[in-house]
């Protein structure tokens, strides 16, 4: 068979997926199903593949499942890039920049699929079947924004759900997500649109040109697109869910652990009350509200413009250090809900004939994807909640402060004795005027260019197929923002008078050593009340360069080794050669140490590469007039490659499927593989860096106290801890506001001694096509994953809730983090270990039915086409181990839920198309033991969601309009994510084709 014919069969594979009005669901139809439309479109068509092997085969469908999204999909719903799409699979855990209520960050806008929530790491993105250089930083995993994926020459997104190591290399674990590009585009598409939500905020504005043509005869092609897209940011204050400011506090009316009373209550419109902007002032410099000053019996702050003194209401005081209302600290302000996200996409592909069987093919690609949360620094803040050391302690203040106004230095000295005899008060604040902006900004250029020849030849009466490919990618990026130079913000609050004029203490004291010419005194009272240069002196911008560098070479030979009874026995050999070389280059103030604790984050870099070697083979042992009862058709097929990383060491991993067609309409498949995932620069060479930042969860909180795996171990490894140290109080009620606030020194830090995590992989499943129902296919799959050698980000949670869940607690853990003279925790580090563990078993069941409405009347007649299918996934185990000892099951939790489930409904007649979906979320839990002994909301509720769209075609043009969660239905309470939080959203476009 000739190339040509070859092309024409893969050309009409990938439009096949594309024609709506004879496909199935396009959402998520099966590789299976979109074989059926090829074979419908082309007759008997050779030779295509499939993502999931190199292999070119007759049959589109494997061992293992595939799931396949059509671009259409992508504009019909509203979709302004890729990664929308992607989080409509109910295998894959959602992934937006929306912060989780805790009090962290929203992020940097950037999305990365992760199938069966085994974390995005253990996804591998591929582009036109070949890898892409990651666009991630820090400590994160080696993944690919879905923001750089050009939306105008997207034909499909193949989803191969489960293992892929043997064919593709490292990271394929939970599956392999492969971005199907245009490679023949002919024409020019202009795609507009524009949306918003019903609350008339959050829009998003997107534009997109796609260009391409034929020339030289056919033989070659040229195809660019640009793109852009934009949303912006939502605040708490946004979304009605994000405005109740929703914490859990400590139940006083709790008796025991079988009282049926929560041990936690609910605590509305949340506020921090020991400090705010204006400035609340203590006598001594503790979380404790018999220490805030008092006139008349009423606590006292600093007034707006800090010339005086005025009532400070504290709130209903619910323990440290939050309190329902009052004028403390809006815990709103904490983080941003939504970051904004601009994307710009430059893309060319190009393709040439150089011979009837050799073409040359290029692909370059730009992206500038910024991402920017409004709240991504959360201030310089000097509070009580903080000690001295960690350089965010209270200001101390005395009379002879040059900012205090006569009538504000008449009422302390009433207030407090000690005071107007010369002693300290201390003011506990957040500066919210102090820093030029408390947004903190990530920003990513991406530029990758590949080469690849593609050819065949005919040797002994058998044909070859091979390939040659080399590319490059680069990520720059840039993180930034601000923040305070510790010790000039210590200078400058400690202001005196000298000469009639405010000065810094330390240029007005006896000694000359300590003096800086350059230092202006900041007025600490009230809010507002910073200016330009007192901003000048303490604010210093603070972030990270990073650079992550990928070269690749892939060389790939294929073609058939004999033939049997029942076809040719096929085979793929594969070699590939890549090198990863990551920098990063922290700012000048961070590699100074002068913000924060002080503690430098120095520059640093890595690399490594890989040789790697692959084989696969395919054989049909049965098929076409060879069969026998109840086997019409039966292959098999075997995987191997071997991987030498020049740092993790060596690697051998296998696959293993088989594929038995009962009788016509019933196909029965399975597959076993091993399959690994290697450490990523971040993990193995990420600077060492201490800041402060929030724990999540100590287990010692009256929050969790008498939660977690074994409460009953947790319970007594807290009170062992409070009973040797009697100076941190009662152990009853409890709180350590490092959970919500940046107040623990946090070290992380790379760990270069890490090696590979491995993990075993089964699937089976069965596929039905009935012939009494043409169009209609079931397909159900079971999937099940062992991983061991778990590359483990341990985190302070990870540590704390290891050490006192554990009995016996082990020292190396515990001795990963201190506490304060409180309890509360004070220091932490924050690395990765191989030594985790990780169990998923589930299934995906998909139903599609494709069929002409008239012939259900037994008419002939065009009444239009429907398409009906449902998507669902059931986590029956999620089982995640950090340590390899300590077991967390996750499955049937509002992260993992039990069953996932999507319903759509497509219908085309002539020039209109109508589309509805239904995504469906049961009954859950925030954590799988949650009771109404540890929680008022131990069930979530189910979530249903609406989505309604159409679109009219009038000639070259089409205008579509949509609406996105129709029924404006917010996540279940109390969470923000589990559901849509950005509630009802419109859109409108229009589609040219010239």
């Amino acid at each position: 068979m000739s190339m040509k014919r070859r092309l024409l069969g893969s050309t009409v594979a990938g439009s096949a997926l594309l024609l709506s009005l004879v496909s199935t669901s396009a959402l998520a139809q099966t590789a299976l199903q979109a074989d059926a439309l090829v074979q419908e479109e082309a007759g008997s068509v050779d030779d295509i593949v499939v993502t999931g092997s190199r292999i070119r085969r007759v049959q589109t469908s494997t061992a293992a499942p595939v799931t396949v999204i059509d671009a259409q999909v992508l504009t019909e719903r509203g979709f302004v890039q890729v990664g929308q799409a992607l989080n409509q699979i109910t295998s894959a855990t959602p992934s937006a920049p929306v912060a989780n209520g805790s009090g962290t960050a929203a992020g940097s806008g950037q999305q990365f699929p992760n199938l069966f929530g085994l974390g995005a790491g253990r996804t591998l993105s591929l582009v036109n079947g070949r890898r892409f250089v990651t666009s991630s930083s820090g400590m994160g995993d080696r993944v690919v924004d879905t923001n750089l994926i050009p939306v105008g020459l997207l034909e499909r997104v193949d989803v191969v759900q489960a293992g892929g190591a043997a064919v593709y290399g490292s990271d394929a674990i939970a599956g392999v997500i492969n971005y199907v590009l245009k490679d023949d585009f002919e024409g020019l598409v202009v795609d507009a649109q524009y949306g918003v939500s019903s609350r008339d905020d959050y829009p998003q504005s997107s534009l997109r040109m796609t260009l391409g043509d034929n020339f030289l005869d056919g033989r070659a092609n040229l195809a660019g697109n640009v793109e852009w897209s934009k949303t912006d940011p939502l605040y708490g204050q946004d979304r009605p869910r994000s405005d109740l400011a929703r914490l859990t506090v400590s139940n006083s009316a709790n008796t025991s652990a079988t009282d049926g009373i929560p041990a936690v209550r609910e605590l509305l419109d949340s506020h921090f009350w020991p400090f705010n902007t204006n400035g609340v002032i203590f006598s001594t410099p503790a979380p404790v509200s018999a220490f805030l000053v008092r006139s008349g019996g009423v606590p006292q702050q600093f007034s707006a413009d800090g010339t005086s003194l005025v009532s400070y209401d504290t709130g209903t005081v619910a323990g440290v250090p939050f309190a329902s209302g009052g004028d403390g600290y809006d815990y709103r302000d904490l983080a941003a809900l939504y970051t904004g996200v601009e994307r710009f996409n430059v893309n060319l592909l190009g393709r040439y004939d150089l011979t009837d069987r050799i073409k040359l093919k290029g692909e370059l690609l730009y992206s500038n994807t910024e991402g920017t949360d409004p709240y991504g620094t959360q201030g310089a803040t000097r509070t009580v909640l903080n000690s001295a050391a960690s350089g965010a302690g209270p200001i101390a203040f005395y009379r002879t402060n040059p900012f205090l106004t006569s009538t504000a230095l008449a009422q302390l000295s009433a207030a407090n004795a000690t005071f107007a005899a010369g002693g300290p008060l201390w003011l506990s604040k957040s500066f919210s005027d102090i820093l030029p902006t408390r947004e903190f900004v990530t920003e990513t250029d991406v530029w990758r260019g590949l080469i690849a020849l593609e050819g065949d030849f005919d040797w002994a009466d058998r044909n070859f197929y091979w390939s040659l490919s080399a590319s490059r990618g680069v990520t720059k990026g840039e993180e930034s923002g601000w923040d305070t130079w510790t010790s000039r913000l210590t200078n400058a609050v400690n202001a005196v008078s000298s000469g009639g004029q405010a000065v810094c203490a330390i240029n007005a004291d006896a000694s000359t050593t300590n003096d800086d010419a350059a230092c202006v005194p900041i007025n600490i009272f009230g809010t507002g009340v910073i200016t330009d240069e007192m901003r000048a002196y303490v604010a210093v911008p603070v972030g990270e360069r990073f650079e992550n560098t990928q070269d690749d070479i892939l060389a790939t030979i294929g073609g058939e080794l004999f033939t049997l009874p029942a076809g040719p026995a096929s085979f793929s050999l594969a070699y590939e050669y890549r090198r990863e070389k990551a920098e990063y280059n922290p700012y000048e103030a961070n590699q100074l140490g002068l913000t924060g604790s002080g503690t430098p984050t120095l520059a640093t870099s890595g690399a490594y590469n890989t040789n790697e070697f692959s084989a696969e083979v395919l054989v049909p042992v049965f098929g076409g007039d060879f069969t026998l009862p109840l086997v019409k058709s039966l292959e098999v097929d075997g995987a191997y490659r071997t991987v030498d990383n020049s740092i993790a060491g060596k690697a051998d991993v296998w696959g293993a499927g088989l594929r038995w067609e009962v009788v016509s309409g019933v196909t029965v498949r399975a597959s076993r593989s091993r399959n690994f995932r290697a450490p990523t620069l971040d993990q193995l060479f990420a600077p060492s860096s201490t800041t402060l930042d929030a724990i999540a969860q100590n287990p010692c909180d009256a929050d969790r106290i008498i939660s977690g795996p074994n409460p009953a171990v947790r319970l007594a490894n807290c009170q062992a801890l409070f009973a040797a140290n009697p100076g941190y109080g009662s152990l009853t009620g409890f709180q350590d506001p490092g959970e919500n606030f940046s107040s623990v020194l946090v070290t992380t830090g790379g760990n270069p001694d890490l090696k590979n995590e491995i993990s075993d992989t089964t699937t089976f499943g069965v596929v039905l096509q009935p012939g009494f129902a043409p169009g209609l296919t079931i397909v159900a799959d079971r999937i099940q994953v062992e991983l061991r050698d778990g590359l483990s980000s341990f985190t302070p949670q990870n540590f704390l809730a290891t050490c006192f869940d554990s009995s016996p607690q082990p020292a190396d853990v515990c001795s990963q983090f201190t506490f304060n003279a409180q309890g509360q925790v004070a220091t932490a580090n924050s690395t990765t270990f191989n030594a985790g563990t990780v169990r998923y078993e589930g299934e995906i069941y998909t139903v599609n039915y494709a069929f002409d409405v008239a012939d259900l009347a037994g008419r002939d007649a065009d009444w239009g086409r429907l398409e009906l299918g449902l998507e669902v996934t059931h986590n029956a185990l999620l089982e995640t181990s950090v340590t390899g000892f300590d077991y967390t099951r996750t499955d049937d939790t509002t992260l993992t839920p039990d069953w996932v489930s999507r319903f759509d409904a497509r219908y085309a007649l002539g020039p209109v198309r109508l589309s509805y979906s239904v995504n469906y979320l049961p009954k859950s839990q925030v954590n799988r033991f949650d009771t109404i002994e540890t929680t008022p909301t131990p069930v979530i509720d189910e979530n249903i969601r609406h989505n309604l769209s159409g679109e009219y075609r009038f000639g070259d043009y089409a205008i579509r309009a949509g609406v996105t969660n129709l029924t404006d239905e917010e996540p279940s309470y109390p969470t923000r994510n589990y559901g849509d939080i950005l509630g009802r959203q419109y859109f409108l476009g229009l589609n040219a084709r010239f």
